[in-house]
C-alpha cells in the first residue's frame, strides 16, 4: 500500500479527531450504485417478464447472470488489474458499469439485457476489493475500519433506498427508467471519483499469485467460501422473488412492494451490526447462531405469508437474519488465510455471495417453474441454509481440534525445555 497524497489525508476537525477525507464519500457513490443494480431488478421482475414476454423464471435469471459475473469477474479482474493505479481501475469499473446500465435501460430483448446484465456486474465485485484498499490509504491506522464501514455504508443504502426507488421508479414509469437512473448515478460516480479520489504515488506491489492460491486453498477457507454460498443460496432463493411472494401469496397490490422493501432494508442495517458485535466477541458461536436463526426465520415464514401482517413481519426478520451472517462469514474467510492471500480471499468471499444468489435464483425459479410452486420457496431456502450450517459447524469442531493440537504442542515443548 503506497501513502496517499497530503490532499488526501484526514483533516483535523476542531475537537482534535480528524475529519474522514471526502473522497471516501465518492467511493460511497460509487458503491450506491452498483449496490442499487444489483439488486434493483428484484422489484422489477413481473414488469420485465411482461415486456420482454418470459417467464417469471427466465427473469429471476438475469439475477443469476449478474451474480456469476461478479463470481468469475471479482478474482480474475482483481488478479489482472493488480498492477494498475488503483484510481485509474475504480474509474475504470464505474465506466464499464454506466456503459453496462444504459444497455439494459435500451435493451430491445431478454437476451441483449443478459448480456448487458453480465457486462455490468464484471465491476462488482473488483470496485469494492479495490475500494477497500483505496479507502484504508486514506486515513490513519485508528481510522481504517470506519474508513471501510463508511464506503460499504453505500451498499446498504442502495438496499434500504436504491432498490425500493427503483421499483417504485419502474412501476410509475416502465423499468427501462430505473436503468436510466442507475446509469445516471453511474455517470456522477464516475465523475467524483476522478475529481475526488487521489492518484497513486507508486504503483501497487503485487503479490505473486501462487502465494495467494495457497493461501486460500486452506481447507477452512474453502469451508467458509462454501458456507457462504449455500447461506446467501438460501436467501435469494427467496428475495429473488420477493415481488411475485408478496402480490401472488400476501395480496399485497404492486405499489406496496417498495415501502415493503424498505423494511427488508432496515431489517439489513440491524442484523448488520449485531452479526458485527457477536462475530468480534465469539466468532464460530456466531457463524452456527446467525445461519441456524436465517434457516428458523426462513422455515416459519412459509406459514406466515398468507397473513399481510405477519408477512411484512417476515419480510424485515429476513433482512436481519441475512446479514447478521455476513460479518461472520466475511471474518472467518479472512481469519483462516494468511495476509498474502487476504485480498484474493475477500474478492472470493464477495464471489461466493454472488454464486450464492445465482444458485439462490435459479433454484427459487426451478421451484417455482417444475416444483410445488411459490408457495415452497421459503422451505426448500431453509433446507438450502441448513446445509450451510452443517458445514458450520463441521468448520468450528475443525476448527477446536486444531487449537486443541495446537495447545498439546505448546505443553510438550514447554515441558522439554523445562526437562532440558
Amino acid at each position: 500500500m503506497h501513502a496517499p497524497s497530503p490532499s488526501s489525508a484526514a483533516v483535523p476537525a476542531a475537537g482534535g479527531r480528524a475529519r474522514l477525507p471526502v473522497a471516501l464519500y465518492a467511493l460511497t457513490v460509487g458503491a450506491f450504485g452498483i449496490g442499487t443494480t444489483e439488486f434493483v431488478i428484484m422489484g422489477l421482475l413481473l414488469q420485465v417478464a411482461a415486456d420482454l414476454q418470459v417467464g417469471l423464471a427466465a427473469a429471476g435469471l438475469l439475477i443469476s447472470g449478474y451474480a456469476l459475473g461478479v463470481f468469475v469477474g471479482a478474482p480474475v479482474l482483481t488478479v489482472a488489474t493488480g498492477r494498475m493505479p488503483r484510481k485509474a481501475v475504480l474509474v475504470a469499473l464505474m465506466l464499464i458499469f454506466t456503459v453496462g446500465n444504459i444497455v439494459c435501460a435500451i435493451a430491445p430483448n431478454y437476451t441483449v439485457l443478459m448480456i448487458a446484465r453480465v457486462i455490468t456486474s464484471l465491476a462488482h465485485g473488483t470496485f469494492f476489493g479495490v475500494g477497500a484498499v483505496v479507502a484504508t490509504g486514506l486515513v490513519p491506522q485508528d481510522r481504517k475500519a470506519s474508513a471501510i464501514s463508511i464506503m460499504f455504508t453505500g451498499l446498504t443504502v442502495a438496499t434500504l433506498l436504491g432498490v425500493p426507488a427503483g421499483a417504485w421508479l419502474g412501476l410509475h414509469f416502465g423499468w427501462r427508467s430505473t436503468f436510466w437512473a442507475v446509469a445516471a448515478i453511474g455517470v456522477i460516480a464516475t465523475a467524483v471519483i476522478a475529481a475526488l479520489v487521489p492518484r497513486d504515488r507508486g504503483r501497487p506491489e503485487p503479490v505473486a499469485l501462487r502465494r495467494e492460491l495457497r493461501a486460500v486453498l486452506h481447507p477452512q477457507v474453502l469451508l467458509g467460501l462454501a458456507m457462504t454460498v449455500l447461506g446467501f443460496a438460501g436467501v435469494f432463493t427467496v428475495y429473488t422473488f420477493i415481488q411475485p411472494i408478496l402480490t401472488r401469496l400476501s395480496g399485497f397490490g404492486e405499489a406496496a412492494v417498495s415501502p415493503i422493501l424498505l423494511v427488508f432494508g432496515g431489517g439489513m442495517i440491524l442484523g448488520n451490526l449485531v452479526g458485527g458485535r457477536f462475530a468480534d466477541q465469539r466468532l464460530a458461536p456466531a457463524l452456527i447462531g446467525t445461519l441456524a436463526a436465517l434457516a428458523a426465520v426462513l422455515g416459519v415464514m412459509t406459514f406466515a405469508l398468507r397473513e399481510p401482517i405477519a408477512a411484512v413481519a417476515f419480510v424485515g426478520l429476513l433482512g436481519v437474519a441475512a446479514f447478521a451472517t455476513v460479518p461472520p462469514l466475511q471474518l472467518w474467510v479472512l481469519q483462516k488465510t494468511d495476509a498474502a492471500g487476504q485480498n484474493l480471499a475477500s474478492s472470493l468471499n464477495i464471489g461466493a455471495f454472488n454464486l450464492g444468489n445465482a444458485l439462490g435464483a435459479w433454484l427459487g425459479g426451478a421451484v417455482i417453474e417444475r416444483g410445488p410452486g411459490l408457495g415452497a420457496v421459503t422451505w426448500v431456502a431453509a433446507l438450502v441454509t441448513v446445509s450451510g450450517l452443517m458445514l458450520a459447524l463441521l468448520a468450528a469442531r475443525l476448527d477446536a481440534k486444531g487449537r486443541a493440537r495446537a495447545q498439546r504442542g505448546g505443553e510438550s515443548g514447554a515441558a522439554a525445555a523445562c526437562a532440558g
